[in-house]
């Protein structure tokens, strides 16, 4: 189901996430994951190496549509298992989470997406982390305790809120064998504006990139040229 008016989400419903499918919709897309690189912890735009090389990255993927493989270490694999556990936990103690691979929006005059861990009802989203035991009682201590999402994770946290327009977010914290916690949380129309206007710069910086790249391989020159190169599978790559 997609959205029903202009401004309303797109869902896509029927994509798994992690998949190639679901790789090739965040193909050249800002994400809620992604805002950190694009912003500070205190909510300001941000001009770093961090954010430098993420704009060569969107332009790069919007330009080529080819999103590179990259390394699952042990800690994503735990917390693929742990996002499923904590989803089911979830809805025993509180009722049905549908899943849905992507959602997105482009109401700004570009796409912002979002993965979801689930969603709840007609207004409600969840967003599942998995921890270390060490961590999850440093968490329960320094934030749980004062009803607050970890800094790190409240620019992803109400990007979803702004991409899926739903009414509040209920932030997980699991860890293997002890308590899981549960913090609801509502929109930050503050912290909303501030998102769009560092993903709107973002956004500039991209397409300034695009362009720039267009016109140097049209350069016509003596002394300098381009020579196109066909892309190889990474598992080619390993046995030649």
């Amino acid at each position: 189901m997609n959205g029903t008016a202009p401004n309303d989400p797109d869902y896509h419903w029927n994509v798994e996430q992690g998949t190639p499918e679901w790789l090739q919709l965040r193909c050249g897309r800002l994400t809620a994951s992604e805002i950190k690189l694009i912003m500070t912890p205190s909510g300001k735009i941000a001009d770093n190496e961090k954010t430098r090389a993420h704009v060569y990255r969107i332009a790069h993927q919007r330009m080529t549509r080819f999103v590179p493989p990259h390394f699952v270490s042990f800690d994503m694999l735990r917390g693929q298992e742990d996002e499923i556990l904590a989803r089911d936990l979830y809805a025993e103690n509180t009722g049905p989470v549908r899943q849905c691979g992507f959602i997105t929006s482009d109401r700004w005059g570009f796409t912002i997406g979002y993965s979801p861990d689930g969603l709840v009802g007609g207004d409600g989203l969840i967003e599942c982390k998995s921890r270390r035991e060490d961590l999850q009682t440093e968490y329960i201590i320094e934030d749980y305790s004062a009803g607050r999402v970890p800094a790190e994770h409240v620019l992803q946290v109400q990007t979803g809120l702004m991409v899926t327009r739903r009414k509040w977010l209920d932030f997980i914290s699991y860890s293997n064998g002890e308590p899981m916690t549960v913090v609801r949380v509502y929109p930050d129309f503050d912290m909303q504006d501030r998102i769009i206007a560092a993903a709107q710069a973002f956004e500039k910086k991209v397409v300034e990139k695009i362009a720039a790249y267009t016109n140097a391989l049209n350069l016509r020159e003596p002394g300098r040229w381009s020579i196109p190169t066909e892309r190889r599978e990474v598992q080619e790559m390993f046995t030649t």
